[in-house]
């Protein structure tokens, strides 16, 4: 388990440092449309998966993860400086689709409680046939039945 949770320490602070250096460090301005949502580290820590999402056209989307892929290899120099790791993991950058996924469905979401009006709670539960809620009246006593547990103990009923 201990290098389970080392992996995704390691993938943790991959993401964090590959996010600085797509935002700050590399000068492609087609990069900025990058977000990097995650990280998945190989068990020997050799290659990292950093999954990007891109909002806008498909066109822009491909040509941000093409402009991305051509600057792994300043991303791994740059991430191996930032990192105290005995070797710096490969970095291969891939498309994630579901931030945009994630918006499309909160869109139709929205269209739909739109389209919707919020109904009206239902009628309150149905009394029992005494004509009486569920609960007894102040001042009666409840009546349990061979096995059940309520009622068991008298005064009990406040106490956890």
């Amino acid at each position: 388990m201990a290098a389970g949770g080392r992996r995704e320490r390691v993938a943790e602070r991959v993401r964090q440092e590959v996010a600085a250096i797509v935002r700050f460090d590399l000068a492609d301005p087609r990069v900025g449309r990058a977000t990097v949502t995650r990280v998945s580290m190989t068990g020997d820590l050799a290659l990292a998966r950093v999954y990007v999402s891109v909002l806008g056209e498909p066109a822009q989307q491909q040509e941000t993860l093409t402009a991305l892929r051509r600057a792994s290899g300043r991303v791994r120099s740059l991430l191996g400086g930032r990192l105290r790791l005995r070797a710096t993991p490969e970095v291969r950058f891939v498309f994630d689709p579901s931030v945009e996924f994630g918006i499309r469905l909160e869109e139709i979401l929205e269209a739909e409680r739109a389209r919707s009006p919020v109904e009206e709670p239902e009628d309150p539960p149905p009394e029992d046939e005494d004509g009486e809620g569920e609960t007894p009246a102040a001042g009666t006593a409840a009546v349990s039945e061979p096995g059940s547990k309520s009622g068991s103990k008298p005064g009990s009923e406040g106490s956890a």
